[in-house]
């Protein structure tokens, strides 16, 4: 069960989902901790109009990425889970490696070694192999690689649904209590 989620948020394009996990995790009585880095505080303005300040009010606890002494770098630190929305290949690459050169690598890193769970919404297209090599070791390390996909079998009648039901799948994956996907419907 989660109580606390970590979310982190990179310079990838796909701000929408961070900001939507951080606003349904607050609609599920979770408490959040953001930690965005600066590119994606940029990415949050560029595609959402949102400023600094109106990304940390949907959060309940923030970070700034040189704090490496906040309190989601510790294992001691009760938090069940992690999800990075949107993840960049570089934080990807600073995962699968161990680099903890930041709060938020340090904090992904702390939800590895602790057999939490750590779920990395990668945007990216096409993958090179570099890619590909980082998402097969978080996954040997126990992460969960997770590109936000539409699920189209679900018919979906607007980019606002495809992405509803992207953060819906990944906070069922993150078994946050109340997370509501989709079932498939059949043919």
């Amino acid at each position: 069960m989660v109580a606390r989620l970590v979310v982190g948020l990179t310079g990838a394009s796909g701000a929408i989902y961070g900001v939507r996990l951080l606003a349904r995790a607050r609609a599920l009585d979770v408490q959040t901790h953001l930690v965005a880095s600066a590119a994606g505080v940029l990415n949050v303005h560029h595609e959402l109009g949102l400023d600094r300040q109106a990304l940390n009010a949907l959060a309940d606890h923030n970070h700034a990425p040189g704090d490496i002494g906040a309190c989601i770098a510790s294992g001691s630190f009760d938090a069940a889970a992690m999800a990075v929305a949107p993840c960049s290949m570089k934080t990807l690459a600073a995962v699968a490696h161990g680099l903890s050169d930041n709060l938020l690598t340090r904090a992904a890193d702390v939800m590895l070694k602790e057999r939490r769970r750590l779920l990395l919404m990668v945007r990216e297209t096409p993958f090179n192999l570099a890619h590909l090599r980082n998402m097969t070791a978080v996954t040997e390390m126990g992460g969960i690689v997770f590109p936000p996909l539409p699920a189209f079998y679900l018919r979906p009648g607007s980019i606002d649904e495809m992405v509803a039901e992207s953060v819906e799948r990944a906070l069922a994956l993150l078994q946050v209590p109340g997370a509501a996907p989709r079932a498939w419907p059949g043919l």
